[in-house]
């Protein structure tokens, strides 16, 4: 029997649930809610930028390269959807890339090159604090319908409350030194991903696909593998 929308929505949630336990892994939990976007929403790709300790956003977690490009020209920019929730906390969406304001012109030209239309961002956000804002890229433009806006949002607070993972907001100094953790993390899979296409003549993707699949089967955080693999004592 194959499972109605609701139960792979509940499936989602339970999937990411299961990620919170003492110990989890913050690039595997954002990873875990950009896959489910693409999967069960109508959206053709997502990203996450997270804020580091000194405020700046950084790319943590993507489902392709199209995508992973989309939201490092953001970055590199200071410009875009994403930078804009971010900044005010707020939903911003772009149903047509081709009526982005002027000063977005760079993100514009980006996303028309990725085959993207239109973009829909949200911020992770829990009551005044943003840490950091989810994309959703659509290859057709028009605004995300009611349903998935709804499902989105509900992940992506679940995905806030789990990194914040019931700390007292005062506590930012122990907050940000996980969200930096998952940065550095971030920043060896990018590594670990270009051995393993270089090693194996395989797509950035591909690399990707493996590197988790490795972590996963071996129960070892992405991070811990990717340096393993980055430093030469781990080859596969």
């Amino acid at each position: 029997m194959t499972p109605t929308r609701e139960g792979r929505l509940f499936d989602a949630f339970a999937s990411l649930a299961d990620t919170m336990v003492v110990g989890y892994d913050i690039v595997e939990l954002l990873q875990t809610l950009v896959e489910t976007c693409q999967s069960l929403l109508d959206v053709s790709a997502a990203g996450i930028l997270l804020a580091a300790a000194d405020g700046e956003l950084e790319l943590v977690a993507s489902t392709s390269e199209q995508s992973t490009l989309v939201e490092a020209m953001q970055l590199a920019a200071e410009q875009g959807p994403c930078i804009e929730s971010f900044t005010t906390g707020e939903v911003v969406s772009l149903p047509d890339i081709e009526h982005s304001p002027p000063e977005w012109a760079q993100f514009q030209r980006v996303v028309r090159e990725q085959g993207f239309r239109s973009v829909y961002a949200i911020p992770l956000k829990l009551r005044d604090t943003t840490i950091g804002s989810m994309n959703l890229m659509r290859t057709e433009t028009g605004e995300l319908n009611p349903e998935d806006v709804r499902a989105a949002q509900a992940m992506a607070d679940m995905a806030t409350i789990g990194i914040l993972h019931q700390r007292a907001l005062r506590d930012s100094d122990e907050t940000r030194e996980q969200l930096q953790r998952a940065l550095n993390s971030r920043v060896l899979i990018e590594q670990a991903k270009g051995v393993l296409a270089q090693t194996h003549q395989i797509s950035m993707d591909e690399a990707f696909a493996r590197l988790r699949s490795f972590a996963r089967a071996n129960r070892q955080p992405m991070g811990d593998v990717a340096e393993r693999l980055v430093q030469r004592t781990l080859i596969f």
